[in-house]
Order: structure tokens, then C-alpha cells, then sequence
């Protein structure tokens, strides 16, 4: 079967569907490009569809080059039988062909490789045959003491080495434990002796078992870290052996004689030494991944989140990074984010000092015509939040509390040392808490996403696999809301369809140099931007001081002949066209579907000429917490109090009530009903209403509820 059949079938796409999706991409077009714009050519697959077909492609190509590795490796060894290759070319998964390969993989010593060289093969072969025969009379031929077999009892004992390795390595007897442990497979750990207290945070895993594919993402991450860090010893098997063994000796064994209870003997150490630890092994991987597949995209969907919330606008910012014995470093920003004045003030170290920060705040206030506070949640951050409330400015202003998490990894990076060279970490982490509020997908592009903070066990899963998620999240969502061409930061524009690092550079040189860009089509002059450059990335760029109204919507240059045509027809200019709904009423879309534009597409471009560039963002709306909670100790139990999301895990929601100490609402607390997927019910910085119903202050724990 080709690439595209398999994936069609796998996915339950049209291989039509896939075929030209496989072509787009193996043509360097990207996810968001070939969804956003190719529209008639995928049937409208979506960019998770289109993603799911990238990465199983991939995975079916890794699986043809290890295919064709273990061809040639077998045949070498001159045992490439038309049988076995006939069965390596119909494998259909990794596990498949790595059971074939076994029996022929290189391996180092084993004890049966041993017996194989002291000569006791033909004897192992004569047992398996499990003939009747005088066994001990068969098995003293094979006694030489230079070759170290002494003994009938070693000769035979060697046999069964080499039987035990052939039963481990055949791929139906595997297969065979492998439906045992799926069906059967305990997941259990006990504390390592001693380590009762070093472990404490494990307490609840010291002696623990449940059903092995059953076990949540969660908790068999927290296992597998307790055994990392040398607190629990975590197992992967069955509770009984005899169904394996009755299993296996249903295939091996046959008769009852002494040969046939060698073979019984063999079966049941190559289960219990080789093949058993080995299928664990395979288990524990097998759960690992599952484990990490649903911690990253849990991961995934908070970024998406994070990254897509709310931006308050072009506002001139005061941005307040908090510290009780340091001080609180306050910058200005322009409506632009760009940099005007910073100091330091000391609110917390004398009342007198209290009294001057508020004095500084009110004139830093009038001086830079604020429109809007924005301070950082971290220590001291409600206590700042008191002061700003203190200050009488002459203009209301709102005042936010914006999350800080991974403003020091902004702070101390290459990035933010290029944007501020002459300035430390502190103000670079004002700023970044400031541009957050602005925009929060222009500044947090600028921070690893693994820093950002709104994953669990993000160091103990699969890197490249999280890697490579958290960078599809942020492609999408870059590209799902647009660019600004002109005021674009290197780093945002490097996640442009087409784009990437290099050519980001060559953008801002090339803006630097010649001023900003008049129009999408100026892009062409930008050194190594090409045609098929410019087709993947014009479409998600926006130039609004264009003289051409188009460029400031997400209509491809590639319709814009069509646009105009429309306009022509209706007797009217784009700009008009764009501006009356009466004339947009008027046009029929089925008369302008052609062989590359169809209807798709059509309506695309009439919501685009509807509503340009719409920002898909929901509005920003101010939060406030209760100002007589400030600590975790003010909390009381029945306490219903505002707070807002601040992470989503597949077991609940953290909720942040403004005490520095984040709470838990349990999946089973978030709602009357039963909740499956916590993204059902909250999305990440939602404002919610929740019941504080349990502070365990030892542990700095806050259990809440939904269920109000």
C-alpha cells in the first residue's frame, strides 16, 4: 500500500485527501498555509488533520528505513530466507519487525550464545524435537571437558539455555505475553528501604497498584519520577505467572516425556529471565510514552491558551516587576512596548519610603500619560497591588496582575539581551511583564515554551516530542491571529508560515535599512525571501498603513485579482467593496468558483473583506481579587472567593485566589457532573467562582470547588 492509503485508512481520511496533502507538504508548504489557504485541495482538512498526516508520515518513512537496515543486516548473514523476507516486508509496525529481527540482531554473550559454543546446539535441537529417547544417554555424547561440559547435567542444563533464548525471541510466543500484560499488567512501587522520609512527597506511591493501561498520564509520571530519583522501585508485570506459562507451554511443549519436560523447564526460565523483563521493558516504555502523549498535549492546549488570551491593546503601560527587600522595579512603556524611563522604589521597607513610591507612581503616572498598571503576581505582588490602589491618579486606570512565570528565563536570554544591552535583568523583566499585558503572544514568543509554566512533568517527558508540539502550538497560533509586518520582534516573525529564523533577520535588517515596508508585495525586495517563501508567509503578514486595503486583511496576495474583479463587477473600488455590506449582499459566490477557488475559499475571503484582520482573541476583561485575602492563612473553609485559571492538568484546574499559593479545584469538583476532560468546563486565565474546602497548611495545599 502507498504512504497516502495507509494514512487514509489509519485516519479515516479520502486518500485523495491525503495524497495532495502529502504533496503540499513534501513541496515545503506548511501546516497553517496548506489549512488557511489549500482549502480545495485538502477538503477542507483542518490543521490538526494535517498535522496528524505530517507526523505519520514521518513515522511511516523511520519505519521503511529501519525495513530496509534490517534487510540488508539478515542478508549479510546470509539468512534472508524468501519466507522471512516476505514476512519483514508485510510488518506493519516497529514492534513487528523488531520480533523478526531479534532472533538475527547482533547481541553480546549470552548464556545460550555460550552453550552454543561449547556445542550443545545439536543437543538443544534434538530435545525440542521432544521425540522418546533415552535423554541422559542422548546428552552424554555431548560431554567434553575441554569445551567445559562435564556433566550430563550441565549438557542438558546448556540445552535448555539455548531453548529459553529461542522461546524469548519468537515472535508469536511474544506476542502472546504481550495480550497478557495488556489485558493483565499490574502497575505497582514500594519505597526503597530507608528512604521512607527523603520521600515524603511519594507517600502516597510507598506501597501502590492498579491496573497498568488503566493508570492516568499523572500518576504514572509521579511513579516513574519517584523511581528517577531513587524512591520507588516500579514494576510493570502480571500478579501470576502460571497464565503465561500454560500459555507458552500450550506452544512448546508436547508429550510428556523427559525431552518434553526439558522443553517445560526451558519455557518456563526463558519467560521468567529473558522473556518477561524484556516485554516489561517494552511496557514500561509503552505507558511512558501513552504518559507523555497526554501530559504534552495537555501542555499543548494550556499554551494554546496562554498564548491566545486576551491582549489588552496599544495602551502606554506602567509595569511594576514586585520585591520586598529589593524593591519593586517600575518601567514606562510607550503604546509600542518600547522602553522610556525605569527606577526602582522601595514601598515596603518604611512607611516613609511607602509614602514616596506612591508620590513616584502618581507622577511617573501624569509624566508618561499611563493608560494602564500592570504588575507582576509573583512575591509581593497583591502587597504592590495595595499600594496601586492607594495612589490617587486623576485618570482611572486599570491595574492587572499579569503572570510572571518565565520572565526570568526572558530576562537572562540572548533575546532580551539584544533588545536591552544597556539595562539588567530587572528591568528587562518589567518590561516583559508590561508587553505581556499589551500583547501576550508577541512577548511570550520570546521564551521556550517549556518555561512558560503551564505544564506538568515537563522535564520528565519525551523532549523532542514536546519540543516539536509546543513549537506546532506556537506556528498556529502566531498565525491564527496575523502580523504586523512593521512593528513585528525578529522572534515573532520567525514563526510565520515560511518564514523562520534567518529570514526574520533579513525582514528587520531589511526594515531598518529602508524604512517600513509600504506593502506585502515589498517583501520580494527582502534578500533570499523568495516566491515560495512569499507564498507561505504573505497571507498571515499585515501592512496597515498599505495604500492597498487588502494587505491589512488576511486575503492571499494570490486572490487579490479576484477581489478586485468582485469590486469591478459590483461597480465599486475594494476599499468600497470592504467598507458597504449592501455591495458585499449583492455579490454571488458561485459565479467567481474556478478549478483552484472554490467555494471555501469564496467565503473565506467575504469574511475577510467583512471584517479585515479580525483578531480572533476574545476582549480583555479586568480581574480583581478579594482584598481581604492576601494569604494562605487568611483562607477559611466555605470561602467563596473570585480567582482565576492558571493551569489545567488532566486530574483538575490550579486556580490562583491571590494568596501566592495556587489551589486545586479536582476534576471531580469542577462541575454537578461528571467532567471527563477538564478543558470542557475551564480554559486557561478564565475567571472563575470557587469554594475553598479544605487548607492543609503544612503542606501549603488549597483544595476548592466549582460545585458552588
Amino acid at each position: 500500500m502507498s504512504y497516502s492509503s495507509i494514512i487514509a485508512e489509519q485516519l479515516n481520511l479520502g486518500t485523495r485527501q491525503v495524497e495532495k496533502t502529502i504533496e503540499l507538504l513534501e513541496q515545503g508548504a506548511t501546516v497553517p498555509f496548506i489549512a488557511r489557504y489549500r482549502k480545495e485541495a485538502t477538503g477542507s482538512l483542518n490543521e490538526v488533520q494535517i498535522t496528524a498526516i505530517r507526523d505519520l508520515l514521518v513515522r511511516l518513512k523511520e519505519l521503511d528505513k529501519r525495513r530496509e537496515a534490517i534487510l540488508a543486516s539478515i542478508g549479510e548473514q546470509g539468512k534472508l530466507t524468501p519466507e522471512l523476507e516476505k514476512q519483514i516486508l508485510a510488518a506493519t509496525n516497529m514492534t513487528q519487525l523488531e520480533d523478526l529481527y531479534l532472533p538475527y540482531k547482533p547481541k553480546r554473550r549470552t548464556r545460550a550464545t555460550m552453550a552454543i559454543e561449547r556445542g550443545l546446539e545439536p543437543l538443544a535441537n534434538e530435545i525440542q524435537k521432544q521425540y522418546s529417547c533415552h535423554l541422559d544417554q542422548m546428552a552424554a555424547k555431548f560431554i567434553n571437558e575441554e569445551k567445559g561440559v562435564n556433566t550430563v547435567e550441565e549438557a542438558l542444563a546448556g540445552a535448555r539455555d539455548i531453548i529459553a533464548e529461542r522461546v524469548s525471541e519468537n515472535a508469536q510466543a511474544r506476542n502472546k505475553v504481550r495480550n497478557l500484560f495488556r489485558r493483565s499488567a499490574m502497575l505497582s512501587s514500594k519505597v526503597v528501604k530507608n528512604k521512607e522520609e527523603e520521600g515524603g512527597k511519594f507517600e502516597s506511591w510507598f506501597d501502590w497498584k492498579e491496573n497498568a493501561m488503566r493508570a492516568p498520564s499523572h500518576r504514572i509520571l509521579a511513579l516513574f519520577r519517584g523511581e528517577e530519583e531513587g524512591i520507588l522501585r516500579v514494576h510493570v508485570m502480571p500478579e501470576s505467572d502460571e497464565p503465561a506459562f500454560e500459555a507458552l507451554e500450550r506452544q512448546f511443549v508436547s508429550g510428556q516425556g523427559d525431552s518434553s519436560e526439558q522443553v517445560r523447564l526451558a519455557v518456563r526460565d526463558g519467560y521468567k529471565r529473558l522473556l518477561a523483563p524484556s516485554i516489561e521493558t517494552e511496557y514500561y516504555n509503552l505507558l511512558k510514552e501513552k504518559a507523555d502523549k497526554e501530559a504534552i498535549r495537555v501542555f499543548a492546549e494550556n499554551l494554546r491558551q496562554l498564548l491566545l488570551a486576551p491582549p489588552l491593546g496599544q495602551k502606554r503601560i506602567l509595569a511594576i516587576d514586585p520585591g520586598f527587600r529589593t524593591g519593586c522595579k517600575t518601567v514606562c512603556l510607550d503604546a509600542q512596548g518600547q522602553l522610556l524611563h525605569n527606577e526602582t522604589i522601595y514601598p515596603f521597607t518604611s512607611v516613609r519610603e511607602e509614602r514616596a513610591a506612591i508620590a513616584k507612581l502618581e507622577a511617573l503616572v501624569e509624566a508618561f500619560h499611563i493608560e494602564a498598571i500592570a504588575i507582576g503576581n509573583g512575591t509581593a505582588g497583591r502587597e504592590t497591588e495595595e499600594v496601586v490602589k492607594r495612589c490617587h491618579f486623576k485618570n482611572k486606570l486599570i491595574a492587572v496582575m499579569v503572570s510572571e512565570n518565565g520572565a526570568s528565563v526572558y530576562s537572562a536570554s540572548e533575546v532580551a539581551r539584544r533588545e536591552f544591552p544597556d539595562y539588567d535583568v530587572t528591568v528587562r523583566g518589567a518590561v516583559s511583564i508590561g508587553r505581556r499585558l499589551m500583547d501576550p503572544l508577541s512577548e511570550l514568543v520570546k521564551i521556550d515554551p517549556k518555561s512558560i509554566g503551564v505544564g506538568q512533568y515537563q522535564h520528565d517527558v519525551n523532549q523532542k516530542m514536546l519540543q516539536e508540539s509546543l513549537e506546532d502550538v506556537v506556528v498556529s497560533c502566531v498565525n491564527s491571529v496575523g502580523v504586523e509586518l512593521n512593528t513585528a520582534s525578529r522572534e515573532l516573525l520567525s514563526y510565520v508560515s515560511g518564514i523562520g529564523p534567518a529570514l526574520a533577520d533579513k525582514i528587520v535588517d531589511y526594515r531598518n535599512h529602508e524604512g517600513p515596508f509600504e506593502s506585502r508585495n515589498e517583501l520580494k525586495n527582502v534578500e533570499r525571501l523568495g516566491d515560495k517563501a512569499f507564498e507561505q508567509c504573505a497571507g498571515f503578514l499585515r501592512v496597515r498603513e498599505s495604500d492597498n486595503p487588502l494587505d491589512r486583511s488576511a486575503v492571499h496576495p494570490e486572490r487579490y485579482a479576484l477581489v478586485e474583479k468582485m469590486a469591478k463587477d459590483a461597480g465599486a473600488t475594494v476599499e468600497q467593496l470592504m467598507a458597504s455590506k449592501e455591495l458585499r449582499q449583492k455579490i454571488d459566490i458561485k459565479q467567481y468558483v474556478t478549478a483552484d477557488c472554490g467555494l471555501p475559499t469564496l467565503q473565506d475571503i467575504m469574511k475577510e473583506l467583512d471584517k479585515p484582520g479580525l483578531d480572533p482573541r476574545a476582549r480583555f476583561e479586568v480581574f480583581e481579587f478579594d482584598k481581604n485575602v492576601t494569604r494562605i492563612e487568611d483562607l477559611q473553609e466555605g470561602m467563596v472567593l473570585p480567582g482565576i485559571v492558571t493551569n489545567i492538568t488532566a486530574f483538575g484546574a490550579f486556580v490562583d485566589v491571590g494568596v501566592h499559593q495556587d489551589g486545586l479545584v479536582h476534576v471531580s469538583q469542577l462541575a454537578n457532573r461528571r467532567v471527563a476532560d477538564p478543558n470542557e468546563v475551564v480554559h486557561l486565565h478564565q475567571h472563575v467562582k470557587v469554594k475553598v474546602i479544605e487548607v492543609d497548611l503544612r503542606r501549603h495545599r488549597i483544595s476548592l470547588s466549582m460545585r458552588i
